[in-house]
């Protein structure tokens, strides 16, 4: 039967909170809604806002790619020598003829960010091609640093109108719930391997993105783990079910980064052979699909962060260490040891 009390064993003393009453394990996940309709309305608003800004800019450069592509393809000698550079012709109309397709792409916005980075890539182009045209001697220095400068605010404008436009396709994306449901057999009782788990500031011990746990009281935690590019992500968490040697349940709180719930259910294994260590996870990562696309490319998957976790929460439990191959010589790896496995990680 469910206890209705919830204490660290980890934490002697801990104070004793009471748990909400229930048979059967967490499963169902409902993200925090906002409760007030007008701070909904505002922040409404305020995406229409940015989003109005945002498109704003973007038909802003998209114009000007396409006028400066024009004169650039009709007059390519006075492109050149307004902006201080020896008179190349080829040179000139093939920018001009990539400066009207970005134009054309911004415009049309069938993939408006894309466009918008390739903007940035040609600026990146330019300005190499204006630091050569530098070292030559026939060329006017001061056109050239005036049209340097000129093209180093336009680069500036191209970034921040490419983010801004990533940022609203991410927003506007259609949300999505990942399930995930992993499980291992450990060679420890169902009473050690609750005990473990429920040690939570621990978890960055076998939790290789989880950089810290701090219990805050009142059954709840604040998580802060890695994400994809090297960010950092925080949340607050709560406890929402606690049987001792059977399963445990938790999820996000209102305002958190990432929407969350999942359980972990500790079950006798057939034999007598231990316990099967079955972990479930429901979350909506930011920016719907795109941002579970984005954060498998950046190996911050969800399904893959389980698996691995598990793989060192057994051999911490069992050996009491987790084994690595950092600082060891080895010979060279095998095909399925590089897939499987990072370099320096178990294995």
């Amino acid at each position: 039967m469910m206890q209705d009390q919830v204490a660290s064993p980890a934490m002697p003393g801990a104070a004793v909170h009471e748990l909400p009453q229930t048979n059967e394990p967490y499963h169902e996940f409902s993200p925090p809604v906002r409760s007030s309709s007008y701070a909904s309305s505002v922040d409404a608003r305020h995406r229409s806002e940015d989003t109005e800004r945002a498109e704003r800019l973007a038909r802003m450069l998209g114009w000007f790619s396409i006028g400066l592509g024009v004169a650039q393809l009709l007059a390519p000698r006075g492109v050149s020598q307004a902006a201080g550079v020896g008179h190349r012709p080829r040179t000139m109309r093939a920018l001009g003829v990539r400066e009207i397709a970005s134009g054309i792409g911004i415009l049309t916005r069938p993939r408006q960010s894309a466009w918008l980075w390739a903007r940035v890539a040609g600026d990146a182009m330019d300005l190499a091609l204006l630091a050569l045209a530098g070292r030559g001697a026939m060329n006017d220095r001061r056109r050239l640093n005036l049209v340097t400068a000129a093209v180093a605010g336009v680069t500036a404008l191209d970034v921040l109108s490419s983010i801004q436009s990533q940022r609203q396709t991410y927003e506007t994306a259609e949300p999505t719930t990942l399930h995930v449901e992993k499980s291992l057999i450990i060679n420890r009782s169902p009473e050690d391997c609750y005990r473990f788990w429920h040690d939570f500031e621990s978890f960055p011990r076998f939790m290789k993105h989880v950089e810290s746990v701090r219990i805050t009281g009142d059954n709840r935690m604040h998580w802060k783990a890695k994400g994809p590019a090297g960010l950092s992500i925080e949340w607050n968490a709560e406890l929402t079910a606690d049987e001792p040697s059977r399963y445990l349940a938790w999820r996000s709180v209102e305002g958190s980064d990432v929407d969350n719930a999942g359980s972990v259910h500790f079950e006798p294994a057939p034999g007598a052979r231990g316990t099967i260590v079955r972990v479930a996870l429901q979350y909506s990562p930011p920016g719907g699909k795109a941002g579970a696309v984005i954060a498998r490319l950046f190996g911050e998957e969800p399904s893959q962060q389980i698996e691995e976790d598990l793989r060192r929460f057994k051999w911490l439990i069992e050996t009491g260490e987790i084994p690595t191959t950092i600082g060891q010589s080895a010979g060279t790896r095998s095909v399925a040891s590089r897939l499987l496995f990072r370099k320096g990680e178990p294995g």
